[in-house]
């Protein structure tokens, strides 16, 4: 009895193998389908260089994420200058839940089949020359929240099906749909930027009484400015220069710019119980946050700027305002609104879950865990991956100039959102010296700056170094409490002395109890020190960071910056000679699905 039992379980194990094996091969056939499909040039190529058919499973691959179970949860291929079309065989990912391809160069349809990947929560094809219509399968998707799908040649009309759908996110502007926008469902909530710059017919007005004649003039011209208000919220859009009139705060009106809004005083009074002191998530040197709940019952976090007003910013304000609402990225915190009054400044974002790194490395509550390994690794790629967008993508360049882990927020999957953006250029908007005031917080900030107050993306390379060692050690930037153990007060100055007279184990974060691996914490100090080199041409680009992180690209920058730093710096890096970078991918057990930040800071 005993040994049919063991045999029984045994067959278990294979036959589970099997099915295992199975599911993975059908996946990689599946996103081998896609890149035969996105293979044109040898720029694709690159990208897709990992995707090789004799795996069991792709989970080791670039631009894919898994879950514990090895299903594909995620692909990651925005702004990756792709062309060719979309496959069905995408349809075969039953547990893909993300699927972003924004910023490319594809043709063709949207595949129906796309309407059977029941667990998908963001659908990202916006930027891309799509035609075709939008697939009514969509309608089934009933997980969607995010569905953009603007700056494309969509035709056709809108399914009625996707009323149905619970979306938080929508924009299907700048395509060529035609018909009418639905009324029902989820769709009212819409303002009309989400549909602009199509053929699409105004939502219908309530019949009038009066005489046909009459009516069907009303009708005219409410169509005809309904279709003059798409076309100049559109021109307010791509031209960033919206203005609103600055009314006081009782009168405020509710305007939107896409899902931007400007919120009135009086509702962010009621929401943040007139900025009671028990709401204070944090206090910076930009004002002070606020914990907040709207009308309709969803947290937000509210930021009231300490800046002195002066006559005339306002315009200045809004536009800056608008530029920061325009960089979206699942790895930046999403600006809600704003509210401006001859007396206020405020800023509303999505509340973070999970406060910042800073406070999850250092002032976690009793109870809490630590954050594990993996989740530090996710936390430096995804930040890397939100200031290289930054830096990029953005129509104007936006340089943080105070990066830092209590700047990487963490929303209620830990996804890092890299927050407080464009504050320092928002702040200074009338200051004519900002060229030579030093911005940042002490043991962030790059040498160069704090000597010339000239700044640059690399500003931001060295502070993303330093933060990196804040994941690794889980200690502050700058501490004088080291003194009292002879140690740097500097975070940076200290870890490299430990690295000259100590073991790798000094080094991190004793929460972690152990649990890291050796090789991946080396490779992050590796990445750390190539990113904090005193000389800033020296640091390389967070595009290129983010690369590394991939797996492409750190063990030859770290071999050339050896012999280069060997006869400066006096420690044994023979000791750690690890330069593999498989474990640089999106880590396969992650958990982290939100595309967008919904909680503390």
């Amino acid at each position: 009895m005993e040994h049919g039992s063991s045999r029984g379980f045994i067959w278990l194990i294979l036959f589970l193998d099997f099915v295992s094996r199975v599911t993975g091969k059908t996946q990689v056939d599946a996103l081998i389908a896609l890149r035969s499909s996105l293979s044109s040039g040898d720029h694709t190529n690159n990208i897709l260089q990992s995707w090789n058919a004799t795996h069991v499973t792709p989970c080791s691959w670039f631009h894919v994420t898994c879950n514990t179970e090895n299903s594909v949860t995620r692909l990651d291929l925005g702004s990756a200058n792709l062309s060719g079309e979309l496959v069905p065989q995408l349809a075969q990912l039953p547990n893909l839940q993300y699927l972003e391809l924004f910023n490319n160069n594809i043709t063709g349809e949207i595949p129906e089949e796309l309407g059977d990947l029941m667990e998908l929560v963001s659908l990202d094809l916006f930027a891309n020359n799509i035609s075709g219509p939008i697939p009514s399968s969509l309608g089934k998707l009933g997980k969607l929240r995010f569905l953009r799908l603007y700056n494309n040649s969509l035709s056709g009309e809108i399914p009625r099906s996707l009323t149905a759908l619970p979306l938080d996110v929508l924009d299907i502007s700048n395509n060529r749909l035609s018909g009418d926008i639905p009324v029902n469902g989820s769709f009212s909530q819409f303002t009309s930027m989400s549909f602009a710059n199509n053929k699409l017919r105004p939502r219908p007005a309530s019949p009038s009484p009066s005489p046909s004649g009459t009516s069907a003039a009303i009708v005219v011209g409410v169509a005809a400015g309904a279709a003059l208000l798409f076309a100049l919220a559109w021109w307010l859009r791509r031209k960033l220069q919206g203005h609103f009139l600055d009314v006081p705060a009782e009168e405020d009106p509710e305007v939107y710019l896409g899902q931007f809004k400007r919120f009135s005083l009086r509702e962010l009074l009621v929401a943040t119980e007139k900025f009671s002191k028990r709401n204070v998530l944090g206090k910076g040197r930009f004002g002070i946050l606020y914990k907040g709940r709207l009308a309709d019952d969803t947290l937000v976090a509210v930021k009231r700027l300490n800046e002195e007003r002066t006559k005339g910013g306002e315009l200045q304000f809004q536009t800056e305002v608008e530029m920061i609402s325009m960089a979206v990225h699942r790895n930046l915190l999403r600006l809600r609104g704003f509210c401006m009054t001859p007396t206020e400044r405020l800023l509303v974002y999505p509340y973070m879950a999970n406060g910042s790194v800073a406070s999850c490395l250092r002032e976690r509550p009793e109870g809490n865990p630590a954050l594990d390994w993996p989740k530090r690794k996710h936390i430096a790629l995804g930040s890397a991956r939100g200031l290289a967008y930054l830096h990029d993508h953005c129509d104007q360049k936006i340089i943080h100039l105070d990066v830092k882990a209590a700047n990487i927020l963490l929303d209620e999957e830990f996804e890092a959102v890299v927050g407080d953006f464009g504050l320092a250029k928002l702040m200074n908007y009338n200051d004519s010296h900002v060229t030579t005031a030093v911005r940042g917080t002490i043991g962030h900030i790059a040498p160069e700056y704090l000597s010339t107050g000239k700044s640059s993306e690399k500003t931001d390379v060295f502070g993303y170094g330093v933060m990196l060692l804040e994941l690794i050690t889980g200690q502050k930037a700058f501490d004088l409490a080291r003194l009292a153990n002879d140690d740097d007060i500097m975070l940076l100055d200290w870890v490299k002395e430990v690295l000259k007279e100590k073991k790798l184990e000094s080094l991190v974060d004793a929460e972690l109890e152990g649990k890291y691996v050796e090789t991946e914490v080396e490779q992050l100090i590796q990445m750390a020190l190539l990113c904090t080199q005193s000389s800033a041409m020296e640091r390389p680009k967070m595009s290129e960071v983010v690369r590394m992180l991939e797996g492409d690209g750190l063990a030859e920058r770290w071999e050339e910056w050896q012999k280069e730093e060997m006869p400066i710096h006096d420690f044994n890096y023979q000791a750690y000679p690890h330069a593999g970078t498989d474990w640089l991918i999106p880590y396969s057990n992650s958990l982290i699905e939100n595309d967008y930040p919904s909680g503390p800071r």
